[in-house]
């Protein structure tokens, strides 16, 4: 086998997507690794430009990069290597969290005749479907979403609390709200609102740490639990789901119909029980509501 053969048939088989770009930054190849983190083939992507910003991605704040802070660009225009944490957006519509190399491909002159961009997959695949198979059993799974359900939640809540009076050890707590969902399920259909709550619940899953616990607490509503985080964490974990969901878009709709989700939280105290952290949660989510949506309100225990 010629050596360009062979190395491709290996860059084939690695499981982190690879792809390279030309100076244009056209793409012009796609590996197999790449076809499975993204969910786009690769003769959905050759030929395309990363510039046309197919993958849309972010970082954690929500701004995109593929226009402006671009590792790629800067490893063709610089000619250095770049490595930096984002988020693109999977073909079915959810983020995903990436650790992206990019480096240039040497060319004449100095120049870089295209650079090649590495990235890995951050959700943690192998873990979760462990954990998921063990809620399944425990029938603390959510049947459409994956995630914990509201008897999960509920259990977690009322350990942490003790766990907080027995060691001081604090936590914060979410609500959040798909916004106008029934408006997407009056324009689009039964089957386009399950859409919405899977988009939602896999963006929020693979943005929050290892240690927090996300799920569904019924309906469009989604509650999280965050250990050993104060108000002002909580307020940047509660913007960085709210900037990725509305970076987020449902497939299949019309336009791709645009979600964004309103959030209400709080921080517990040792005179919480969950249904009082519950309501004051639920009360700044309904304060995001009033305002406008696509917002975070939080609040100190009373």
């Amino acid at each position: 086998m010629p050596r360009e053969n062979l190395y491709r048939t290996l860059i084939e088989e690695l499981a982190d997507g690879v792809y390279f770009v030309d100076r244009r930054r056209r793409i012009t190849f796609w590996n197999r690794g790449a076809e499975r983190i993204t969910g786009y083939s690769a003769a959905e992507v050759i030929g395309t430009r990363c510039a046309d910003n197919l993958l849309v991605h972010v970082d954690a704040r929500g701004r995109p990069l593929c226009t402006g802070d671009c590792p790629l660009q800067e490893s063709l225009s610089r000619g250095v290597p770049r490595e930096a944490e984002v988020f693109l957006r999977h073909k079915d519509g959810h983020r995903v969290p990436v650790w992206v190399r990019t480096a240039p491909l040497p060319g004449r002159a100095r120049t870089a005749r295209g650079a090649v961009e590495i990235f890995s997959d951050l959700s943690s695949r192998a873990a979760l479907s462990l954990q998921v198979e063990e809620f399944r059993k425990l029938a603390l799974l959510d049947p459409l979403t994956g995630l914990p359900n509201r008897r999960h939640l509920e259990a977690q809540l009322h350990a942490r609390l003790e766990e907080m009076r027995r060691s001081g050890a604090g936590f914060g707590f979410l609500i959040g709200d798909i916004d106008h969902f029934k408006r997407v399920n009056d324009r689009f259909g039964h089957a386009a609102g399950d859409g919405a709550l899977l988009v939602v619940a896999r963006t929020i899953a693979h943005a929050v740490r290892p240690f927090d616990v996300v799920g569904r607490w019924g309906g469009e509503e989604f509650a999280g639990i965050f250990p050993h985080t104060d108000l002002a964490a909580l307020a940047g974990i509660a913007e960085r789901l709210r900037a990725l969901v509305a970076r987020s878009r449902l497939p299949g709709t019309a336009g791709e119909a645009e979600l964004t989700i309103s959030l209400g939280g709080t921080t517990a105290s040792t005179a919480d029980t969950p249904t009082s952290l519950f309501d004051r949660a639920d009360r700044f989510l309904y304060e995001s509501k009033r305002a406008g949506r696509n917002r975070v309100t939080l609040g100190p225990p009373a």
